[in-house]
């Protein structure tokens, strides 16, 4: 049971910065012991002995036939849609309902986003429309797994195999999460997740790419490191984006780690439901069949018709008591100034509505449960301003 929280306690009680997220970490010493052999070897970087080993554990542990390490994810991302060797002006059906990553990857290989709305139970792509966008031009999907809830992976499977498309999977919000007992990064041509030091599991910067085709994993491997095929050949126009041992070392540590931070997540969310299920005006994200989920993020969407007040004067009162919560995503990347007047945001209602509705709430492995009874209250006094809430 829990008693009823005053205003001026609220004060006092939260009296911290709350911040929407915070990286998770090993003990120090965890990490000073990984890293003490690399002053013996001086090799901190060209996919050295701890970039290896982090590779093939990460491939036990996602559950996929290859894996190649990045600098971050959205170099992953980007050299991946390099790899597969669209041609220039090919379309890329994706939803705008993302992080600025995966339209600029698009854009940055020659290619042309083609925005699809979401559905507005998951927020994930939405299956039913993308027959209708697919055109003589259309090379691939790109679909987003948001918040850790994972898309429609059959249908679109389905869709890409009738028009012979390929599949490339933005997965960085779904690390560690699995469908019918399958790794997520298992589907589709490719699927890429992000390391950055916000996520789930981080190597405080870093990514990877997932897939089973071993020439588009030479490929990848290729372009990471500019190109070079050995020290006499060079056959691609490749980058800079070798995951260095720092961070790899970073990784192992952290993976040891992984299932227990990820059950901590799971009991702050639970805290989350318990207060704020069954509020009018409040819409929650929904508990997927057949996932098991990472609990990566807690979006919750406002109705100010039926709250009384929108999401922005949530987050605005949230503030207020040093609590940060992110309006995640938001805009949508179709309406991006660098795209003005290339898109109409309004083309994708759903994602549009929900984009200027959707407050992500703090949410970390030791986030202590108390602040999320607090910050709850918060929320729920000022939908109630003339009557305190039991929590």
């Amino acid at each position: 049971m829990f008693r009823e929280i005053t205003k001026k306690e609220e004060v006092i009680s939260v009296g911290k910065k709350i911040l929407v997220t915070q990286s998770s970490m090993p003990k120090c010493e965890e990490y000073m012991e990984e890293i003490k052999d690399l002053w013996e070897s001086h090799w901190l970087t060209n996919m050295g002995e701890k970039h290896q080993r982090l590779q093939k554990e990460l491939l036990s542990y996602l559950g996929v036939n290859n894996v190649e390490l990045f600098t971050n994810g959205h170099m992953a991302l980007e050299l991946s849609l390099q790899a597969l060797d669209f041609k220039s002006g090919g379309e890329v059906i994706t939803t705008p309902f993302t992080f600025a990553s995966t339209t600029q990857a698009i854009v940055r290989n020659g290619l042309i986003p083609v925005f699809c709305d979401i559905n507005p139970i998951d927020f994930t792509i939405d299956v039913n429309k993308i027959e209708e966008l697919i055109t003589e031009k259309t090379v691939a999907l790109m679909p987003v797994h948001v918040y850790g809830n994972v898309c429609n992976v059959e249908e679109i499977e389905r869709i890409s195999q009738k028009y012979n498309l390929r599949v490339i999977y933005d997965a960085a919000h779904v690390f560690g999460v699995k469908y019918k007992n399958r790794g997520i990064g298992s589907f589709g041509d490719v699927s890429c997740f992000s390391f950055h030091a916000t996520k789930v599991f981080n190597t405080i910067e870093g990514g990877c790419a997932c897939f089973s085709d071993d020439e588009l994993g030479r490929r990848l491997y290729e372009l990471k490191n500019f190109g070079i095929k050995n020290q006499e050949e060079i056959e691609l126009v490749g980058a800079n984006a070798k995951m260095n041992e720092f961070c790899a070392a970073m990784g192992l540590c952290n993976l040891r780690h992984i299932d227990e931070e990820i059950a901590k997540r799971a009991k702050v969310v639970e805290r989350y439901r318990k207060h704020l299920s069954g509020i009018d005006g409040i819409k929650l994200s929904p508990i997927q069949r057949n996932v098991k989920s990472n609990f990566a993020y807690f979006p919750v969407i406002f109705d100010e018709k039926i709250f009384g007040v929108t999401r922005d004067e949530v987050m605005s009162h949230l503030a207020k008591y040093d609590v940060e919560a992110r309006k995640y995503f938001y805009p949508l990347t179709s309406s991006f100034q660098c795209y003005n007047g290339v898109y109409d945001s309004n083309e994708t209602p759903i994602a549009l509505y929900v984009s200027e509705h959707v407050l992500t709430l703090p949410l970390y492995a030791d986030l202590d449960l108390n602040d999320v009874d607090k910050i709850c209250s918060i929320i729920l006094n000022l939908k109630n301003k003339n009557s305190e809430v039991k929590l």
